[in-house]
């Protein structure tokens, strides 16, 4: 399982040990107002580290914690993935964080850096991501990406914005110092 850096976070593969800070994170209203819509059961975190790890163990690759450098504390996740979860689709990047770290630049630090695994180790040709599409704080990290609009499409039963970049286009931008 791979661990990535960035200037102030360390993004480790997630297991029961980020549990705590987990919970912090699914159970806030907020960051699940565009994802499932409510706060996450402590049954569902344990179960979703778990389905995590044995992604991980098949795929090498899946979701990441996001530790803060200057705390050590749990501050977000995010993931590179199968879209729909079926290893026929193209690879899905995504990230959630806690509010109290909203508007730090770090969903785009981490995404910028997951990209890069996702192009330059698993050799992904693209990479998509998804969001509900009132999220415009989202949308916004994945244009910085340089990930453009591709449209409306249907991903875990709604209707969600897609934003797509391929692996050239990810290079070009990351020797023009852009993404």
């Amino acid at each position: 399982m791979t661990v990535l850096h960035t200037a102030r976070l360390r993004l480790e593969p997630m297991c029961p040990a980020h549990y705590d800070g987990l919970r912090v994170l699914n159970a806030d209203p907020l960051v699940q107002r565009y994802i499932g819509g409510r706060p996450e059961t402590p049954e569902e975190t344990t179960a979703v580290i778990a389905r995590v790890e044995e992604r991980w163990r098949r795929f090498g690759h899946s979701w990441w914690s996001f530790i803060e450098l200057d705390t050590g504390e749990l501050v977000g996740a995010g993931c590179i993935q199968h879209l729909g979860h079926d290893p026929a689709n193209e690879h899905e990047i995504g990230w959630r964080l806690r509010p109290d770290r909203w508007g730090r630049g770090y969903a785009g630090e981490a995404a910028r850096r997951m990209a890069a695994f996702a192009f330059d180790s698993l050799q992904a040709p693209s990479l998509a991501a998804i969001c509900h599409p009132e999220n415009t704080d989202s949308r916004r990290v994945m244009q910085r990406l340089g990930m453009r609009y591709r449209g409306e499409e249907q991903w875990h039963g709604q209707a969600v914005s897609v934003y797509a970049i391929d692996a050239q286009d990810f290079a070009a931008a990351r020797a023009a110092g852009t993404s």
